[in-house]
């Protein structure tokens, strides 16, 4: 039998800790867990703490040595570096070390391409590949920066190196002009959801949380869900019933993570302001993650730079039966394990809970005449009680501010 199987790469992972470093060995955890996502084998990992990086090289020549010694002696296919590599240090690595050497920015971008689904993801997926790339094109070997060949290129010409960077800026500009179609459209449909009388859940969170999972156990669909950092990247909206007929739309989006490469932040701006005019955020935390606090500030320093701080935020505690010694720091917040029985019931009942403090309590009475107006007013109101009095109905809930309006109908 033939064995078809495409061979794993094998990686050495590169990081230097700077003195003012944060959370450096999460990093490098997520490191590792963002190259086995991207089907990587990881054999071993190199740490130097240095004063800065070197310019040259990123890392000291006495380590860069060992690093060679260990390319050698366990025949690595790719060096992966925690950090964004300047154009001369990816070149003199791949140069000294005689193997392919990506950076974090390069890994992560790697991973978005494996996981874009939708035309408007893969579009910026690859603008964001092709910024990246625009600036490192000149490291890229001397054939780049020889004149092209042949008939119709003698003269002073221009370079390959040159040619090719025009290519590159037209791919660019092609790109955005689509994307400006796409975001048009997207932002028609946003539009229409934020006048609508429907209330918006956003689920936020660290990538690999678990809110495809959640998704999927509100709303009785399925979208893709899995083990690995970043398995869902384009947006996706749902529509579900709470209680009753109350309506409200739940968006998933991309999870976060720390040192998020600019370009990408850039190009999923679009994706991310799916939760932006929400009236509730689900902020989903992995609880047997060791380093969730870290995790949930990062959340919070994203949720703050795209000033989405002030939305009503109700933090869900994820994988609790995998969890030792939590430390919640988010109020208020719900401990489940998303895939037990029960998770989904309790889940909804905190949702409504919260939606009861975010909406205006009211009463009203409504005469028998007006019965059937109730069927809307379900819709957009958690309706609670209700009490018949001869010819009318007295009924108790609670509303939105905006849709308060809606009540007025039903006074003589």
């Amino acid at each position: 039998m033939i064995e078809t199987q495409e061979k794993q790469e094998r990686v050495l992972l590169i990081g230097v800790e700077l003195q003012e470093s944060k959370n450096f060995d999460m990093s490098m955890e997520e490191l590792a867990n963002l190259a086995k996502t991207a089907g990587a084998e990881v054999v071993d990992r190199v740490v130097q703490k240095r004063e800065r990086y070197d310019s040259k090289s990123f890392i000291g020549s006495g380590k860069l040595a060992d690093i060679k010694d260990l390319v050698d002696a366990f025949e690595i296919d790719t060096v992966i570096v925690n950090n964004r590599l300047t154009p001369r240090q990816n070149t003199n690595l791949e140069a000294e070390l005689g193997v392919k050497v990506i950076d974090r920015m390069q890994l992560i971008l790697d991973i978005f391409a494996m996981r874009a689904r939708s035309h408007e993801g893969k579009l910026q997926v690859h603008l964001a590949q092709l910024k990246y790339m625009l600036p490192r094109l000149a490291g890229q070997g001397i054939m780049l920066s020889r004149q092209a060949g042949g008939i119709g290129s003698r003269g002073p010409g221009e370079s390959q190196l040159e040619l090719n960077r025009r290519a590159v800026r037209n791919q660019i500009t092609d790109i955005e002009r689509q994307l400006k179609i796409v975001e048009k459209n997207r932002e028609t449909i946003r539009e229409r959801r934020i006048d609508s009388d429907t209330f918006k859940i956003g689920l936020i969170g660290y990538t690999n949380a678990g809110k495809s999972t959640i998704m999927n156990i509100l709303t009785d669909n399925k979208q893709y869900e899995a083990n690995e950092l970043f398995a869902t990247l384009d947006a996706t909206t749902k529509q579900i019933y709470l209680q009753n007929q109350f309506q409200v739309t739940l968006t998933d989006t991309v999870g976060f993570i720390q040192d998020l490469p600019t370009e990408l932040v850039a190009a999923f701006k679009s994706t991310l302001e799916e939760s932006k005019n929400v009236d509730l955020l689900l902020h989903v935390i992995d609880a047997s993650d060791p380093n969730h606090t870290e995790h949930e500030k990062v959340v919070l320093d994203i949720l703050t730079d795209l000033g989405m701080q002030d939305i009503p935020r109700l933090a869900v505690y994820n994988k609790m039966d995998k969890a030792d010694n939590l430390t919640a720091t988010a109020f208020p917040n719900v401990r489940i394990s998303a895939k037990e029985k029960g998770s989904r019931d309790l889940l909804r009942c905190l949702i409504i809970d919260e939606i009861r403090h975010i909406f205006d309590e009211f009463s009203i009475k409504v005469h028998q005449n007006q019965a059937y107006k109730l069927y809307d007013l379900n819709k957009i109101a958690l309706l609670d009680s209700y009490s018949f009095e001869e010819e009318y109905e007295e009924i108790s809930g609670y509303i939105a501010h905006k849709n308060k309006w809606r009540l007025e109908e039903f006074y003589d």
